[in-house]
């Protein structure tokens, strides 16, 4: 009987292994998902190949589910809207999945959004950051205190008397991963109160890793990885303001507006030139092990990676992607054709 089930419970394995052999499996980013999803459409409506299934895991989610192991129930594409992490990279290593390439396939710009019925916004990244951190610096500037801002004009006078609320991403978005490194470890890390506090307490019990953790008091709100959802509570509540793609921004842009940055708004041009601060990379990551496998893998790739999608006049433009520059695009297709493996050395800092 015992030899009965093992058998039985191997033909079951290898039944769902080879159904997921018939159909590509791409995890991942919230903010690349449209842009997948709309080439997966496409590869199914257009070849042979059956639809990929894309589903909308978050960056974090979509690397844990990538790098668990090179079997074919795993994922064959990850999707991610920052780039993969030293850590991410070993965990893949340790479990199988030797070889990955790596493919940018446009600009994106993390919006900071708020109901077309509020009155228009100017936040500067500073300001941002002493309404979202966990400990910002004390009255007297000389140490750091648990966050007590729960008003925008309690932050700069300047500002509204406006509540602060904010929902944003999950810890297992790539959303929030920018958001951190370019508000929260960009601000900081220029501060004497913290860089102080740093170099005294970090060999002891590395405070500084605390100071750019998001407050979880309740006025940042997480909101799960359907960034649909944070869209719908904007349009419910007009003192509030959301983080989200600049996609978002664009096909909600009959009920939301985006507050400016440094007085600069998001825009495909600011987000290309650099003028809007809050921009960063698309990705996505290719299993290698899976290509020889899994029907369509290379015919989805160089799809996403054609002008008819990613170009100026580009499918996913027209739907909010930002284009990269064509040299760009050209040496991206090129790593595709190669299919150049990621390696260890491409995480350390130049």
């Amino acid at each position: 009987m015992k030899k009965i089930i093992i058998t039985a419970a191997s033909l079951l394995m290898a039944a769902t292994a080879a159904q997921a052999a018939e159909q590509i499996q791409i995890v991942g980013s919230s903010t690349v998902y449209p842009f997948s999803s709309y080439v997966a459409e496409e590869l199914g409506a257009t070849t042979k190949f059956k639809t990929p299934v894309v589903e909308s895991t978050g960056s974090g989610g979509g690397m844990k589910l990538f790098c668990a192991g090179a079997g074919m129930d795993t994922p064959d594409f990850t999707n991610a809207s920052r780039r993969m992490k030293a850590k991410e990279f070993k965990k893949c290593q340790e479990n199988g999945v030797k070889e990955i390439t790596e493919i940018v396939v446009g600009y994106d710009g993390i919006a900071i959004a708020q109901s077309k019925s509020a009155a228009p916004l100017n936040l500067t990244r500073k300001e941002l950051m002493l309404a979202v951190a966990a400990e910002v610096p004390n009255k007297a500037g000389d140490g750091l205190v648990a966050n007590p801002y729960h008003y925008w004009n309690e932050i700069n006078a300047k500002l509204p008397h406006r509540k602060i609320t904010i929902y944003g991403p999950p810890s297992s978005s790539g959303t929030r991963d920018a958001f951190e490194d370019m508000i929260l470890k960009h601000i900081t890390k220029h501060m004497s109160v913290y860089t102080s506090l740093y170099k005294a307490d970090h060999k002891k019990n590395k405070k500084y890793k605390k100071f750019h953790e998001i407050r979880q008091d309740g006025v940042y709100v997480p909101s799960g990885e359907n960034d649909n959802l944070i869209v719908q509570k904007l349009g419910k509540d007009a003192a509030a303001l959301g983080i989200f793609g600049y996609s978002y921004l664009e096909e909600n842009s009959d009920s939301i507006a985006a507050a400016t940055v440094e007085g600069v708004a998001p825009a495909p041009e600011t987000v290309q030139n650099g003028s809007y601060k809050l921009s960063r990379s698309l990705y996505f990551y290719i299993k290698k092990s899976h290509i020889s496998k899994v029907p369509g893998m290379m015919e989805y790739a160089r799809l996403f990676t054609s002008e008819q999608m990613i170009g100026d006049d580009g499918a996913c433009a027209e739907i909010g992607l930002i284009p990269l520059p064509e040299s760009m695009r050209d040496h991206y297709r090129s790593q595709l054709t190669k299919l150049t493996n990621l390696t260890a050395d491409d995480f350390k800092k130049k």
